[in-house]
């Protein structure tokens, strides 16, 4: 197998970031050994920092080591701050874990590159079938991960906030358009009340501003890539109804609705009174439910001309394509796909449950639960992101061109060089997605 490496970290950086880790972790090709309890296999996560999280991982491994005695799986957390770095130079190495997870938009990068291998799960307890769409990680035709939860987008407002400016509550049979967002947050900024009516989390960096912002210029008709082949980015990302959404995007800050760059913690002025409504991930639901009780609105996106639309995808466990012990590895991802390991990892996290059945078990996702709505959205909205191995290269440009807006660059301007770039990046490394 060949490994790429490409746009996940700088290679020379990470090796020496992380060779002591590798090293101390991993065995010949693919971290697969013979000892005296059975083969060890080694496990790697992104979630050290997640005790809650890591606690559902040790439990599964716990469980399984205890289930049989052929193979012992082998735990190693890394802080999420370091873990792709840490990927990539165990890839260069040759030293990847048999077990690791890995962020959804990046299971198509990291199978073009040679770190994963198709894994097959068919007999499992929960068949992939079950799952939202969104949590199952597949790139030609194969499968190359699977999560246990996603996360969905959704506007957070207060009804009561809404009621007092004469603005009416969307419901998904009737989401608001995109004329009648624009009234609401003339409303709101009028009212005096309220320095910056909406919150969309501008002081946020990353694959934040993929996430939250591609959705709407999706639903706005543009998207991120010509999906038909994935070859090019011009004449889509730059096209008239990307330019459109760009267009309004830059107008939520001239007309005052939207800070250029907000604070690090984009709930602390929604749940101060200080913004009206929040664009925010599911994850905030319940802190956010416990300060407004009945008082919050839960919130479908906006159809702004092609219907609502939300980012899908979180993280997923795979197979390195070097891992020993394939045959072991795939015994523990069969033996995690487990229907109480999904409620768990649901409980810990507060994220979507995967599947209908671990939806039935947690408390407020259920049917005629306050947040069973949001599993509603990521049904029905979510548009995973591009399918292709560029997809790091292309959020990165993607993020560049929406803060250059954000601060008054021309739209045309903006989206045009990054669909220029990526149209580059694309022909340098003869990305062969379909």
């Amino acid at each position: 197998m060949v490994f790429r490496t490409r746009r996940l970290a700088s290679a020379s950086v990470a090796v020496a970031a992380a060779t002591a880790l590798v090293a101390g972790c991993a065995t010949g090709s693919g971290s697969g050994s013979s000892g005296a309890d059975g083969d060890t296999i080694t496990l790697w996560t992104h979630n050290a920092g997640n005790s809650a999280e890591l606690d559902v991982v040790k439990k599964i491994i716990k469980d399984f080591n205890g289930s049989q005695s052929k193979y012992k799986v082998k735990l190693q957390a890394f802080p999420q701050s370091d873990y792709n770095n840490s990927v990539v130079a165990a890839a260069s190495a040759r030293k990847l874990p048999c077990l690791l997870d890995v962020d959804g938009p990046n299971v198509a990068n990291w199978a073009w590159g040679g770190y994963l291998a198709p894994i097959d799960v068919s007999g499992a307890e929960v068949p992939l079938t079950d799952q939202l769409p969104s949590t199952v990680g597949r790139y030609k035709d194969n499968v190359y991960a699977f999560g246990f939860t996603d996360v969905a987008l959704t506007f957070f407002a207060r009804k009561s906030v809404l009621n007092k400016y004469d603005v009416r509550i969307p419901t998904m049979d009737k989401p608001w358009t995109k004329d009648e967002f624009d009234a609401a947050l003339g409303k709101l900024k009028k009212s005096g009340k309220f320095q910056y009516p909406l919150e969309m989390g501008t002081g946020w960096s990353g694959e934040w501003l993929s996430y939250a912002y591609a959705p709407q210029l999706q639903s706005f008709g543009g998207d991120l890539i010509n999906r038909d082949g994935y070859k090019t980015a011009s004449g889509t990302l730059d096209g008239k109804n990307s330019l459109e959404w760009a267009t309004w995007f830059r107008s939520l800050v001239s007309k005052g609705y939207l800070a250029r760059k907000g604070g690090a913690d984009p709930s602390k002025d929604f749940l101060a009174g200080k913004s009206a409504i929040q664009w925010e991930g599911s994850w905030s639901a319940a802190k956010t439910a416990e300060k407004f009780g009945d008082d919050l609105a839960i919130i479908p996106p906006v159809d702004f001309g092609e219907g609502p639309k939300i980012g899908g995808a979180s993280w997923q466990w795979g197979m390195s394509s070097s891992c020993s012990n394939k045959a072991g590895a795939e015994a523990w991802l069969k033996f995690s796909r487990q229907t109480k390991y999904f409620v768990d990892y649901a409980k810990a996290t507060g994220a979507l449950p995967a599947t209908d059945a671990a939806v039935k078990q947690v408390d407020g996702y259920q049917p005629g639960g306050k947040f069973n709505v949001l599993v509603q959205f990521a049904r029905k909205y979510a548009v995973v992101r591009p399918v292709t191995p560029a997809y790091p290269y292309i959020s990165t440009e993607f993020e560049k061109a929406a803060r250059d807006i954000l601060a008054g660059a021309d739209p045309k301007t903006a989206l045009g060089q990054a669909a220029k770039d990526i149209d580059t990046n694309l022909k340098t490394n003869n990305y062969d997605a379909g």
